[in-house]
């Protein structure tokens, strides 16, 4: 079974440290440790890397899972929900990404 990568790239209304700082560690506190995630990554976007085809983000996360079975477990799962709740109200655009991956 192929695992499933799930990208998701936040640009925020507040931009300020703070909101950036809040952001990340709830996603460390509710997107991380969940059944089936076998790799976790969460930071800001390097604004060194300025290149025409960067695209223009405030934090992305990344979440490996297991399967798509895994991933859609979480999609419903109350820490999940509890993040969003927590976290959207400064979400000025939310991308996400899924993709199968090949072994």
């Amino acid at each position: 079974m192929a695992r499933l990568a799930h990208h998701v790239f936040f640009t925020l209304k507040d931009k300020s440290d703070a909101a950036i700082t809040s952001l990340v560690n709830d996603c460390k506190e509710y997107l991380d440790n969940h059944d089936g995630v076998v790799d976790f990554a969460v930071g800001r976007r390097d604004e060194e890397l300025d290149r025409e085809v960067n695209a223009k983000f405030d934090v992305s996360l990344h979440v490996i899972f297991q399967d798509r079975a895994t991933h859609d477990v979480y999609q419903t799962a109350p820490r999940h929900l509890t993040f969003i709740e927590r976290q959207k109200e400064n979400w000025a655009q939310v991308q996400v990404c899924d993709s199968l991956l090949e072994d």
